[in-house]
């Protein structure tokens, strides 16, 4: 062998040692830092309650704590990062529940976003997203802002809640809606131009696969499909290696019509009959519109299609209120029971 390309490899060799050594290093001081931040958290707990079963907050605990601690290592123990940590402790109040979906690993800048839901599903959903799927934090902290979670909720049926199985088998384990698009910095109101949409999540691809979902994969936007007598468009096609299928997109900015309905069904059907592989599972459509009339959605076939779906888009955050609203009494109903018999 050359002896240059020989060293070339020989330095690439040492380079990746020093790499995962420094990654284990990073994820083990995460790991010890985690916990250091819970056993501060249970002993301000303890020292608040002075063996109480419950107790009042220490305000002035906290602060003289505060000032103590600044005092003794720098920067990083504000009154607020210290109320962290108690909640910490209070939220998870037995260390050894934080393995189960390797939290440490996550290090504190992510527990921390999560710590502040008050919905116990809520956590460990995005606990369990953002250690499978390595959500940033900036990611982690979008996803909960946008109401990932509700959205989710809001087109499930019969299934208790997202993390419940651990393989995702139905397609409405990863559906949403609304889809939440505020990165494409697009105007609300697009009527009439849906090349400018389309043109608006290529640029920001990658950003727009996270909020599809896990197992997302790009294909084709504009793909052909050719009958002996038509050519066809379909305005965006992707593949989810969790369902093993392909799932049309096609882009509407106006209000949900039959006529919508109806095109994506002849999609669908066309891409199964002239493009589906023997292992693929059948084709899924989702029409993504800018609003829907329930009434058009309840009766037509997408009531009780397996394949077809319809969901909103926005262009902005949703409000409180508005996440307040997504899951819907009758999807309230449903979680409730699957609680009930959790239980």
């Amino acid at each position: 062998m050359n002896p240059a390309l020989r060293h070339e490899s020989f330095f690439t060799d040492i380079a990746e040692i020093l790499n995962a050594g420094r990654a284990a290093a990073y994820r083990t001081v995460n790991a010890v830092m985690v916990e250091t931040y819970w056993r501060i958290g249970r002993r301000i707990v303890e020292e608040e309650q002075q063996g109480k079963e419950r107790a009042g907050y220490g305000e002035a605990l906290i602060v003289n704590l505060s000032r103590y601690l600044g005092d003794a290592f720098g920067r990083g123990f504000s009154v607020a990062n210290l109320k962290n940590f108690r909640r910490f402790y209070l939220t998870f109040p037995v260390f050894d529940e934080l393995a189960t979906h390797r939290v440490a690993n996550l290090g504190w800048s992510r527990i921390r976003l999560v710590i502040r839901l008050d919905d116990k599903d809520e956590r460990q959903y995005y606990l369990k997203e953002a250690a499978e799927q390595n959500w940033s934090s900036r990611a982690l902290e979008r996803n909960i802002k946008s109401g990932y979670y509700r959205r989710l909720l809001s087109v499930r049926s019969g299934l208790s809640r997202p993390e419940s199985a651990a393989v995702v088998l139905d397609p409405t384990d990863l559906i949403k809606d609304p889809y939440v698009l505020e990165f494409l910095n697009v105007p609300e109101d697009l009527s009439g131009k849906e090349s400018v949409l389309e043109h608006a999540i290529i640029s920001h691809l990658q950003k727009f696969l996270l909020e599809m979902g896990k197992g997302f994969s790009f294909v084709a936007r504009q793909m052909r499909v050719s009958t002996e007598t038509s050519h066809f468009y379909l305005d965006l096609v992707f593949y989810n290696y969790l369902l093993k299928c392909f799932v049309i997109v096609d882009l509407k900015t106006g209000k949900l019509t039959h006529q919508d309905i109806g095109q994506m069904d002849m999609y669908v059907r066309m891409f199964d009959d002239l493009k589906r592989g023997e292992d693929d599972n059948p084709t899924l459509g989702i029409i993504l519109c800018a609003d829907k009339d329930e009434t058009i959605v309840r009766y037509s076939v997408l009531q009780e299609s397996r394949q077809l779906f319809a969901s909103k888009y926005q262009t902005v955050l949703p409000t409180e209120e508005e996440l307040a609203l997504m899951i819907g009494e009758e999807n309230r109903k449903l979680l409730t029971d699957a609680k009930g018999k959790d239980a």
